[in-house]
């Protein structure tokens, strides 16, 4: 038996680690890559190909910061039309099922600093019907298909 070998427990354990979510605090999204912990994240952070992903996002982070936070908001509202269309959830639960999904857009990479301060962009542009109660934001998506308006009219 090799000591790389594909079925002793260190490598089982590995793979399993490498399936799930891990620690957002490791996560680069620059370069869209998951480090295990601090020293990885640091070896990461003085890779070559990290210092060129940010040298792109020095020239260019408006447009970055934009693109990434157009596309958060996006499927952020994609998967509450799927799952939750016509009923009001709690803005943190639904957040939670929205970070299941291992490839989301993480929050941190967004113009948006917390999730109050996205679900009130929500409400203020329309898309989401917005609630503030003693237990917390709850929003409400606000179908505007045109198939579900034409149905209801």
């Amino acid at each position: 038996m090799g000591k790389n070998d594909f079925l002793t427990p260190k490598a089982i354990a590995n793979r399993i680690k490498a399936k799930g979510l891990q620690k957002l605090r490791w996560y680069c999204q620059m370069c869209q890559k998951h480090c295990r912990d601090e020293n990885g994240f640091k070896c990461h952070c003085m890779s070559e190909s990290h210092q060129r992903q940010m040298q792109i996002f020095g020239e260019n982070s408006n447009r970055i910061v934009d693109g990434n936070s157009e596309e958060f908001e996006q499927s952020f509202l994609d998967l509450m039309k799927r799952s939750h269309r016509f009923s009001r959830i709690a803005a943190t639960v639904f957040y939670n099922e929205y970070i299941n999904d291992r490839h989301h857009v993480h929050m941190n990479s967004t113009e948006w600093a917390t999730l109050t301060e996205f679900v009130k962009h929500l409400g203020r542009t329309g898309k989401c019907k917005v609630e503030e109660t003693p237990k917390g934001w709850f929003i409400t998506y606000i179908d505007r298909d045109s198939e579900t308006l034409s149905r209801r009219g």
